[in-house]
């Protein structure tokens, strides 16, 4: 049992620690502390969904209608595009820094749709989780125990991403510290949506 957990675990915690946009979101926001518990439950219940998904067999369905990933492939593309132009907006405008009170960034309900764009908008995730994970987990005698593990690696590197980034706040109260994130934001969001298009 703990082998099929552990499996799952190490596989889907290693998949999940990738640079990617919706990282690069809950890091944002855990820097400044704002919807930090809100978002880092939506990335993880998110995530286990799409896992269960995967292991209860939706892996061949997608694989099936590949129309599916390509609408979330070009969806995804283009809001990364313009999420990585407002994050590159924000570096040239320069001058902010992290406000240690936590009053600055968007309402919650704002932040938590752009958190659920970033992640089912995204083909890479279907691709780990539903295909890849849900996929490996048919070889196991017991599956929904590897499905188990990869969920729980999903909640512990979402809290401790969204929770832990508070050790780097002293670093960005300065403003030259938070154009460089500005830009390292933008420049991932592009990237991968290059990628998914390229791809």
């Amino acid at each position: 049992m703990m082998t099929e957990f552990t499996t799952g675990f190490a596989l889907s915690f290693s998949l999940i620690m990738a640079i990617g946009a919706q990282n690069a979101f809950v890091l944002r926001n855990g820097l400044r502390g704002t919807h930090v518990l809100p978002l880092v439950l939506t990335c993880a219940i998110s995530d286990a969904i799409l896992i269960s998904a995967g292991v209860a067999g939706f892996g061949a369905l997608v694989e099936r209608f590949p129309l599916m990933l390509d609408v979330a492939r070009y969806g995804g593309a283009a809001f990364l595009l313009i999420y990585g132009a407002i994050s590159f907006r924000a570096a040239w405008r320069g001058g902010e820094a992290l406000d240690t009170s936590g009053g600055n960034g968007a309402s919650l309900q704002k932040a938590i749709i752009t958190c659920l764009m970033l992640t089912w908008l995204n083909p890479h995730v279907y691709l780990d989780t539903v295909l890849l994970l849900g996929g490996l987990s048919s070889q196991y005698a017991h599956p929904w125990r590897f499905g188990a593990g990869a969920i729980m690696a999903s909640f512990v590197f979402f809290f401790c991403l969204g929770f832990g980034a508070r050790l780097l706040r002293p670093v960005f109260t300065s403003a030259r510290a938070w154009q460089g994130l500005d830009v390292a934001v933008g420049v991932t969001m592009w990237a991968i949506a290059a990628g998914l298009v390229l791809n």
